[in-house]
């Protein structure tokens, strides 16, 4: 590893002993370095997964005592372990103390999680990489992703805790309550309620077992929220014991999964209808399929709302609104704040979840140790603090808030002057969850394990058919009771009559004006018209699939990168682990890695016969490019159309477009490869096969140019030693022929933390798109880049300037790259 110093990593190894302890700086909520602070500038770089840039690399590369198919030696060059067989054909466990399942799961959400990543240089928080960026842009689709996380974490978790009081208060299970009953009045009579509940929560931290037999576990879905007894499941059956619906599922999880999504859409639909008057006495209407133009959905729901406001007669634009703009503007510009919020909140809560149950390999103990350390001494002074002092003490600490303001400012003041970012030391996971991963790090960590032994994961495999309409089997590790009595307190005919399939009551509302707001009735009439508007947009759309062609025998890169990318369902698309079919500028070949030679790499070949024959072993190949593995840099995951093109395609033709996959290497050069259906597969290779510490950038968009600036660049890039002040800004212009209005058309500069550079758009216009020539010209013609300037006697930025790599006044950061 390129280090300024060599740095100590406090966290456990597992591998040493039982527990994970290896001193006691892994049981205190300490942060494992303090680099942040007292090296802001410091970088290092990894080569490898040896080197154990983070915990998360230091525990794929350890030797575990429990061991899986991915764990075990073996003389293959990469070992399949059943990539793309069915769930039965597939060794288990693939990973020791994971089932299978639960393995699978975490892939799958982390497929649907993580878009973008960047490579980072500087100390990681907690010693994991893979967390979010500060600075991450907001979207529609990342706050739908983030909401949705929200749900099958923090929702679904809160739901299983409300239900688990309410079949408290019910006194159903009357021994397991009159035990709580008694408990809590006893330490009331002896002024011992805080003991009796800071030490309740140590053994439930410390000692697992203790949690089944206080909280006896039962299907979130069977319990009801109101009585604490059993109900008939929302789905109509038990066909899941983690939902709150108990909705079939074919794989253990993909039922939340498929709630949080539901639960997306079904508030969209609330919200569109509530703003579009949709009301009992509205005449129904029929209404067309889209258009080559394909109209965003958000504007016809604004264009809806103020149509209803007109036929009430009321003024709508924001000629006759002044609050329209001002509103709207307001709302934008929280988004951002509220999606990170989101995030954060979802992050905590996997943290906390994962140090309460650890998950093989991150360490049994440890983690519950260091909770438990965090509790006791409130347990020990709650036995001699009285209800008076505590009492003082509080009143005390809100006058202080109140009226300390002098001394609290000056305070912040001289710790941030002399110890900037100490915050950063603060945060939950740099102390009390130091070395705990949220779910996509404990992923990455998993797919590491596979890459560190040549053994990688197989991806998740999936099943066509819907899963079967009947109660799911049910164990005593999902349903239980404490003691003698029953689960729920409730007799198997009871528990056996819920679980079955009844069909109705998946349709049950609680009244007529539920049933008249939720109903959507088009009739047979209204099917034929859509009918016949998805025949003319299928029909469209295969001539447009067809224009591509040809436009790329000319010569235009936009139309490449679409070649391809509607699959076609008579062709089998299944590669991997080593294999990936693609396309690199149109020409179809496949993207293949490579590990027994001297220097790991990523490369692209258009020989045929890898298709038959693989590329293992093989010298006759000539890749048209190649790229090292410890040379990436970024990764990102690009659309093969636009997203409103996109539902056109899978509307009309009923087909999957096949994305594509973004490759920066640390020079700052982006290679594109597109019609890659196994995008998710080849991505997690990547990004679990080398040393590189990475940030989740969560960027959505379908169609975009990497960004990137080398380390190197960064810690030499700023003003002159005698600048006292220093400012970044987003460099951007174009060449005196171009104008950059028009050429906004086609690259819009976009700024992600302390680097900017293009995203193209200019296929993703629907009417009215810009020229192949233009874009051309606006590419090779204008710049977006990172720039420095002296702020001391300027009140703003200079003018824009290109690229240059002259130094004077402010150094450039060479971000911008050039090839789409």
């Amino acid at each position: 590893m390129d280090t300024d110093q060599d740095t100590t990593r406090n966290g456990p190894n597992p591998g040493q002993n039982t527990t994970g302890v290896r001193s006691m700086l892994d049981v205190l909520p300490v942060p494992s370095t303090t680099q942040p602070v007292s090296e802001p500038g410091k970088h290092e770089i990894a080569t490898s997964l040896t080197e154990e840039p983070t915990l998360s690399h230091a525990l794929a590369t350890d030797d575990h005592e429990e061991k899986g198919s991915a764990q075990r030696d073996h003389d293959e060059e990469v070992l399949d372990l059943g990539w793309n067989e069915k769930k039965q054909e597939i060794a288990a466990p693939l990973v020791g103390g994971l089932q299978n399942e639960d393995l699978w799961l975490l892939v799958r959400r982390f497929n649907k999680q993580i878009y973008h990543v960047k490579e980072v240089t500087t100390a990681v928080p907690g010693d994991l990489d893979l967390n979010i960026a500060d600075e991450e842009e907001f979207s529609p689709d990342k706050l739908r992703a983030s909401i949705e996380r929200l749900y099958m974490t923090v929702v679904v978790g809160l739901l299983a805790a409300v239900k688990h009081i309410v079949r408290l208060r019910s006194w159903r299970e009357t021994r397991r309550t009159s035990c709580f009953c008694a408990a809590y009045f006893v330490a009331w009579v002896f002024d011992l309620i805080v003991p009796l509940l800071t030490l309740t929560l140590i053994i439930l931290i410390v000692y697992p077992r203790s949690r089944e037999v206080l909280f006896p576990p039962a299907p979130l879905a069977l319990v009801d929220s109101s009585t604490g007894g059993v109900q008939k499941p929302k789905a109509g059956v038990l066909g899941s014991t983690d939902s709150s619906t108990g909705a079939p599922q074919n794989f253990k999880g993909e039922a939340v999964e498929q709630e949080a999504s539901s639960f997306v859409n079904g508030f969209t639909s609330i919200v569109v209808t509530s703003a579009t008057g949709k009301s009992p006495d509205s005449a129904p209407t029929e209404e067309g399929s889209p258009d080559d133009s394909v109209p965003d959905p958000t504007g016809v729901a604004v264009a809806a709302a103020e149509a209803k406001d007109i036929s009430a007669g009321g003024k709508a634009g924001a000629k006759h609104d002044k609050t329209k703009v001002p509103v709207e503007t307001a709302m934008w510009n929280k988004m951002r704040p509220i999606m990170h919020g989101i995030a954060d909140v979802s992050d905590t809560w996997e943290r906390f979840a994962n140090a309460l149950s650890p998950t093989p390999p991150f360490p049994k103990q440890v983690y519950r140790l260091r909770l438990a350390g965090l509790v006791a001494p409130i347990f020990l002074i709650s036995l001699f603090v009285t209800s008076y002092m505590f009492m003082k003490g509080v009143t005390f600490g809100v006058g202080f808030g109140f009226f300390g303001d002098p001394i609290i400012s000056r305070g912040l003041t001289w710790l941030n002057h002399t110890f900037p970012h100490w915050q950063k030391l603060l945060e939950l996971r740099n102390t009390i969850l130091k070395g705990v991963p949220t779910n996509a790090q404990l992923t990455i960590t998993l797919l590491r394990i596979g890459e560190a032994n040549k053994a990688p994961l197989p991806p998740p495999p999936s099943i066509n058919e819907p899963p079967a309409e009947k109660p799911t089997h049910v164990t005593d590790a999902e349903l239980r009771a404490t003691g003698a009595e029953p689960p729920l307190n409730a007799t198997d005919e009871e528990l056996h009559e819920a679980m079955e399939h009844d069909p109705n009551t998946a349709h049950e509302t609680d009244g007529s004006d539920i049933d008249a707001a939720k109903g959507s009735k088009h009739g047979k009439r209204g099917s034929r018209i859509v009918g016949f508007f998805k025949g003319t947009t299928k029909g469209a759309v295969k001539t447009v699939i067809g224009t591509d062609h040809a436009r790329a025998k000319v010569g235009s890169h936009h139309a490449k990168n679409r070649l391809g990318a509607v699959t076609r369902p008579d062709i089998s698309n299944v590669t991997g682990p080593i294999d990936f079919k693609a396309r690199y500028k149109g020409q179809k070949g496949h993207v293949y890695i490579t590990t027994k030679s001297t220097i790991p790499a990523v490369s692209f070949s258009t020989d045929q016969t890898i298709e038959k024959i693989g590329s293992q072993e093989r010298e006759d190949l000539h890749p048209l490019w190649t790229i090292a593995i410890n040379d990436i840099a970024e990764l990102r995951k690009v659309g093969g159309y636009g997203w409103k093109a996109k539902i056109v395609v899978g509307w009309s033709l009923g087909r999957e477009v096949a994305d594509g996959l973004e490759i920066t290497d640390r020079a700052g050069n982006t290679t594109r490869v597109t019609a890659l259906p196994m995008r998710d597969e080849l991505f997690n290779r990547l990004v679990a096969i080398g040393g590189q510490k990475w940030e989740a950038c969560y960027c959505l968009l379908p169609q975009t140019t990497a960004v990137f600036a080398a380390a190197a660049a960064a810690s030499a890039a700023g003003c002159a030693d005698t600048c006292k002040s220093c400012g970044w800004y987003c460099n951007q212009g174009c060449d005196a022929s171009l104008d950059l209005a028009e050429c906004g058309r086609c690259l819009y500069c976009r700024r992600e933390s302390s680097s900017c550079g293009f995203v193209d758009i200019g296929d993703t216009w629907t009417a009215d798109p810009p020229s192949d020539a233009l874009c051309d010209a606006c590419d090779a013609g204008c710049w977006c880049h990172g720039d420095w300037y002296c702020a001391d006697n300027a009140t703003g930025p200079p003018p824009p300037s290109p690229p240059t790599t002259t130094r004077t006044g402010s150094a450039v950061l060479p971000v911008r790259t050039a090839g789409v």
